[in-house]
């Protein structure tokens, strides 16, 4: 099969997801063509059968703002016709969905129907695609995908809940590849980090409101006062700046780490002791199950889709959203307990294993296959 993947190129998770998704597909035989503005971050080194197509803006002085939509599914043209693809992959409805659309109804009026999956990712739908100013547009293209999926139960519910659409959505829960998680002694590492031998916590974000790190913050110093701890902040953002002076005003400033942006997340995952993760919007909490794949219990709220993924009294514990003084108990009851501690990371990786890449790329494989055959069906009038 041959089939186009368009996706944002950063760090960000519905890239990543892309990204991953398109590299194992490619594993098991498949062609896969990423069309998107820039090389994205998961791409570093050679692969067989995955081909990058780059999309250059167009500068033109008229223009306030290049017309990124338009050049997007003029490339979709281009490629599909080049390398004869036989399905488009779209992840992150905006502005991908409505690129996809117009790039179907070129290639309709050369007599060729290219079906389009499109899935949705979370703030997509949640935050970006409900603004007034572009729903009519998301609403109206998702409806025309050939198949639509979204990576929780929960952001289903939000989409139709958000837009009138009748068209079924199925339900593909991201993944991870256990392999990229293997447990290693890191006792070296984690000297560096706690010398003392104080219990480590973690969280990792993009620094975004949405996310309250706040409340990661407040849990930690509860926990310091209790249980010698250091507390590593990965990633970076608008919320940094902040955070480093609330960090100081609670006096934690000497236990905790900044580190900014990291590439190999699960070296700094393996050494943890406990994953805080206390977002107010959630539609899947990826990031929670890398931690869970180190074998790192979660302590979470409840937003969204993230109980799809931390069981609450098995790998971790979820408390009502801003209930930071819950998630503090809660981290304190597990840091104390080394015996539970240990059954919790052995459920967190357990539970991780049910979300491994091999498994999710089959649910993609059959529904590509259901899509396909229903297009098939299809008649093209020119």
């Amino acid at each position: 099969m041959k089939i186009g993947i368009v996706c944002y190129p950063t760090y960000g998770g519905s890239g990543v997801v892309a990204t991953e998704l398109g590299k194992g597909l490619a594993r098991r035989g498949h062609d896969v063509h990423f069309i998107t503005y820039r090389m994205p971050v998961r791409l570093s080194t050679f692969q067989e059968r995955v081909y990058y197509h780059e999309v250059t803006p167009l500068d033109y002085a008229l223009f306030d703002f290049s017309p990124y939509e338009s050049t997007l599914a003029s490339k979709m043209v281009n490629v599909v016709l080049k390398e004869g693809l036989d399905l488009l992959h779209v992840h992150y409805a905006v502005p991908h969905t409505t690129a996809a659309y117009l790039a179907k109804k070129i290639l309709l009026a050369k007599g060729i129907y290219i079906p389009i999956v499109t899935t949705l990712h979370g703030t997509d739908i949640t935050l970006v695609g409900i603004d007034e100013s572009i729903a009519p547009v998301i609403e109206f293209c998702i409806q025309k995908s050939d198949g639509v999926t979204s990576v929780s139960e929960d952001l289903r519910a939000n989409t139709y809940d958000h837009f009138d659409i009748e068209c079924d959505i199925k339900v593909i829960p991201n993944f991870i590849d256990m392999s990229r998680f293997e447990p290693d002694d890191k006792d070296h590492f984690k000297k560096l980090l706690a010398p003392a031998g104080e219990k480590i916590l973690i969280h990792v974000s993009n620094f975004r409101k949405v996310k309250r790190i706040q409340d990661v913050i407040k849990v930690f110093q509860i926990v310091q006062q209790q249980v010698p701890s250091k507390l590593l902040l990965i990633g970076d953002g608008p919320e940094r700046g902040p955070m480093e002076r609330i960090a100081e005003e609670l006096g934690v400033t000497e236990h905790t780490r900044f580190l900014g942006k990291q590439d190999a997340i699960e070296e700094l995952m393996a050494i943890a002791d406990l994953f805080l993760l206390t977002s107010e919007k959630e539609s899947f909490g990826l990031v929670a199950l890398e931690a869970m794949a180190c074998g790192v219990p979660v302590i979470s709220s409840n937003a969204g889709g993230i109980s799809e993924v931390n069981v609450h009294g098995q790998t971790g514990y979820l408390s009502e959203i801003g209930d930071y003084e819950d998630m503090a108990q809660n981290s304190i009851a597990l840091l104390t307990d080394e015996e539970r501690l240990l059954q919790f990371r052995e459920s967190a990786r357990q539970r991780a294993q049910e979300f491994e890449l091999s498994k999710i790329l089959g649910m993609y494989e059959s529904y590509y296959d259901q899509v396909l055959d229903k297009a098939s069906q299809i008649t093209v009038r020119t």
